[in-house]
């Protein structure tokens, strides 16, 4: 299944899709809440939590809710775009960092454990 989303949305790259401009904010969001969900799937699958109806129904779930706070921003004339930004920004950055230390204790048991 991943490799199917992965292929599908590499052909969505070059396929001739033309979309208004003024969705532009709101996929930009839409895609970084898609990041946030993929890191933290990642995160939980090294930490052994990871739950396959967790990750779609998040996924989902926060892709959508991204890009609707956004949408209700502008019609109530509030920036909530930028604050919704930040958070998946602040989001993705731990997630990240909560990666990286997990990888690099695997390294360094896995070179324990040769020794």
């Amino acid at each position: 299944m991943p490799l199917f989303a992965l292929m599908l949305g590499l052909s969505a790259y070059w396929l001739p899709i033309e979309l208004p401009n003024n969705w532009a904010s709101y996929l930009a969001l839409a895609m970084l809440a898609s990041l946030d969900s993929i890191f933290g799937g990642i995160k939980a699958r090294l930490e052994d939590k990871f739950d396959d109806d967790i990750f779609i129904t998040g996924f989902i779930f926060n892709t959508l809710l991204a890009a609707l706070m956004a949408f209700l921003g502008d019609q109530m004339k509030i920036d909530l775009f930028l604050v919704t930004l930040m958070v998946l920004g602040w989001r993705i950055f731990l997630n990240l960092s909560i990666i990286r230390i997990a990888i690099v204790n695997n390294l360094r048991n896995k070179k324990l454990i040769k020794k």
